[in-house]
């Protein structure tokens, strides 16, 4: 009992610390509308097709992760790519595609959920006659979050 009762006093002592957010943090809640986040077509020397991207959450303190709602239209995708901490692709809707360098291309669908390991270089997008979105998310490792590569051709994304 003795126990029970110095954790409990230990642990309201402390509690309150921990319990308080960082400075940079807002002190109370805030919500984004989605109309308010600003969005752009993904540039040329990165994406194959038309591929929307607007940023969920930025990289700022006390966030060490990013993560952005990417929309590609029939056709599209990203180029070649590798990400220094990985990434995480949550498939919100439609169908597409994923492929890993040297291996088969997989489907990804809505409900769907990829990991990208540190390092593997991959693309993903729309299939050929479906739009995908997702959201990616990615931790930055040494500044990056992303290292580019070469446009996927249009005989690759084809296999």
């Amino acid at each position: 009992m003795t126990r029970i009762f110095a954790a409990a006093i230990g642990l309201s002592l402390i509690a309150p610390a921990a319990l308080t957010a960082p400075p940079a943090m807002a002190q109370s809640m805030e919500v984004t509308r989605a109309g308010d986040r600003e969005g752009f077509i993904g540039p040329s020397d990165k994406f194959s097709g038309t591929a929307y991207i607007e940023a969920v959450f930025p990289n700022t303190e006390p966030f060490v992760v990013n993560a952005g709602k990417v929309t590609f239209l029939p056709g599209a995708r990203s180029a070649w790519h590798t990400h220094p901490a990985g990434q995480m692709l949550v498939v919100t809707s439609g169908t597409g595609w994923v492929q890993e360098r040297g291996q088969q291309r997989q489907v990804m669908q809505a409900g769907d959920v990829v990991w990208c390991p540190p390092g593997v270089e991959h693309w993903h997008g729309a299939t050929d006659k479906t739009a995908v979105s997702h959201i990616a998310v990615q931790q930055f490792k040494d500044g990056k979050n992303v290292i580019w590569g070469d446009l996927v051709t249009d005989a690759e994304y084809a296999e």
